[in-house]
């Protein structure tokens, strides 16, 4: 559920640069303001990962729950699809001993995250780059697993993104990523997973993911000074608006943690429908789309 960085004015579907432009003003700002870290982790408690320091849902249970899910062999190579500025791809890499390709919207996130690398894995083991969901750029069957944590909601076809991630697997090869829906909310995730050419493995629930949102929603609402006078005014607004716009949803929210895999007789793209929800439509309206919140 990272925050969008557009103002709540801001069109359904922005273009990639501007969401990319706006990324790039918001890892900036945070770079420069430990208030954020601060807050998370408060509201995580023991569960925070401190060196992986995450603007998103990464708490130890989920990285815990990835080592398991991924099942990556040493010297293999691992692609962190929305990484950010790197924490979670980083500290998986080190973890399972693989090699990672990061990759985001924001040039920013990717400078951030090669600054990084080195105080996780050897330079050679990690590389960043500029690149969208759906279009990642790199060599068809390429990845033995793919990891997108609390970033498929800023795909401009999330669709699209799936398929990609799909084309890159190797066979046999596993996506694992958060999503998030109304408790009251039908799931199709097997249609989903079918139309990327990739079958359905595991559902984990994540039943404290909305709690922990909660408790970092009223943290930045608490702190609103600190946030304007650390982040400026714009950032600040940006997130204050996510806080009061998602809070009153959370208590129908569910998560989980979804595992498709590459079957190892097939890796060709299966055609299917467009039946994911459009950006700005999911459950029926913005306030909890996954272009705002994953």
């Amino acid at each position: 559920m990272t925050h969008h960085p557009l103002p709540a004015t801001a069109a359904a579907a922005p273009s990639p640069e501007t969401v990319a432009a706006a990324f790039d003003t918001f890892h900036t700002a945070r770079s420069q303001a430990p208030v954020v870290a601060r807050l998370y982790a408060e509201a995580m408690g023991e569960r925070y990962p401190h060196e992986v320091a995450a603007h998103s849902s990464a708490d130890w249970p989920l990285l815990e729950l990835l080592v398991t899910r991924l099942q990556l062999a040493p010297g293999q190579l691992l692609v962190d699809a929305g990484c950010g500025t790197g924490g979670v791809g980083l500290w998986l890499a080190r973890a399972l001993s693989v090699h990672l390709a990061g990759l985001d919207l924001s040039a920013a996130a990717v400078q951030h995250a090669t600054a990084r690398a080195t105080a996780f894995v050897p330079a050679e083991r990690a590389a960043f780059r500029v690149a969208a969901l759906e279009a990642t750029g790199l060599p068809d069957g390429c990845a033995h697993a793919v990891v997108c944590v609390d970033a498929l909601g800023f795909a401009t076809d999330r669709t699209a993104a799936l398929r990609e991630f799909g084309r890159v697997l190797a066979p046999g090869g596993r996506l694992a990523l958060t999503r998030a829906l109304r408790r009251d909310a039908a799931p199709d995730y097997e249609e989903h997973a079918r139309a990327a050419g990739l079958v359905l493995e595991h559902v984990d629930e994540r039943p404290d993911e909305p709690a922990t949102w909660e408790r970092v929603f009223r943290l930045w609402i608490r702190h609103a000074d600190t946030l304007v006078r650390e982040l400026g005014d714009t950032e600040a607004q940006n997130m204050l608006a996510t806080a009061h716009r998602s809070l009153p949803l959370l208590p129908g929210r569910r998560a989980v943690l979804l595992t498709l895999r590459r079957p190892a007789e097939d890796r060709s793209p299966r055609p299917g429908a467009d039946t994911m929800t459009g950006p700005g439509h999911q459950n029926g309206g913005r306030a909890m789309d996954e272009r705002t919140e994953q």
